[in-house]
């Protein structure tokens, strides 16, 4: 792999499958957003459904998070890279998971 171009080693990276509980789905919410509420009954459905650990982080109570999301948020998180903003499609954060 050392010798291959980037785009062959996104690729490779791609087709890789990790375990359920290997995967870490993060919602960045705040308090009092319904939207937010929404996303959360969604993520926590399909996390408990698949196994996948999942977790909140408070847009208030993070600069850097709310530097980089407040106009998006509620924001789902797939391993670190952003997944979705807004609402949340349940059948597609299934497939991002691996379902």
């Amino acid at each position: 792999m050392a010798g291959m171009g980037p785009i062959f080693r996104r690729a490779e990276r791609r087709t890789e499958r990790k375990a359920p509980q290997e995967r870490l789905v993060t919602l960045v919410r705040k308090p009092g957003c319904h939207l937010c509420d929404d996303a959360q009954e969604v993520v926590a459905r399909v996390c408990d459904d698949l196994g996948v650990p999942w977790e909140q982080r408070d847009i208030t109570q993070d600069e850097e998070l709310h530097r980089r999301y407040w106009e998006q948020i509620p924001v789902v998180l797939v391993d670190g890279a952003q997944h979705t903003f807004w609402r949340v499609d349940e059948a597609r954060l299934r497939r991002a998971l691996g379902a």
